[in-house]
């Protein structure tokens, strides 16, 4: 594998970049589920945000980067809500694609509404917010984490459960 040099401190266009493809992705999902209901889309804002929780409470309360910026800027932002974890507990831990189940519900969730939406009336708007959001999902979360974040990052290095997932090492 190719190295690279560590950031202690991301640059902040990487942060925006991060940023506006996870914003992106929950403004395109709420909007498909939106078209099911009101309460449908405020469901999927509300899983947006207990996701964004629970990384923060079992992931970045250990990271390297707690109190720095990181890739996503979470570093900074958990330590301003959270108290700092255990470092050592970060990349102990095992990750499976099993626990990457809540993270599909963001894109199978309003994937699934804008389904049900063209069924019951064809729309060009759905379909192609539909698509928008499969590029987002697959297609600018892989360059984000694997072009900007997570190959300059720390906390990789040290030993990081996902890098260990998603290149295949035991």
């Amino acid at each position: 594998m190719e190295e690279h040099a560590c950031y202690e401190r991301f640059p902040w266009p990487i942060v925006l970049l991060a940023n506006v493809v996870t914003l992106s992705i929950y403004a395109v999902g709420t909007y498909l589920l939106w078209g099911l209901g009101l309460w449908w889309g405020v469901l999927y804002l509300l899983y947006c945000g207990w996701m964004e929780r629970r990384l923060l409470t079992k992931s970045c309360v250990n990271c390297y980067y707690y109190g720095k910026v990181c890739g996503f800027g979470k570093g900074k932002l958990c330590s301003l809500l959270l108290k700092q974890g255990d470092p050592q507990k970060f990349g102990a831990g095992t990750f499976s694609w099993r626990d990457l189940i809540p993270d599909f519900g963001v894109l199978v969730l309003p994937a699934i509404g804008a389904i049900v939406s063209l069924v019951r009336a064809f729309s060009w708007v759905t379909l192609g917010l539909l698509v928008i959001l499969l590029v987002l999902c697959l297609g600018g979360n892989a360059v984000v984490r694997g072009s900007f974040a997570c190959r300059y990052c720390k906390q990789r290095e040290l030993g990081c459960p996902a890098e260990k997932l998603f290149s295949k090492q035991t």
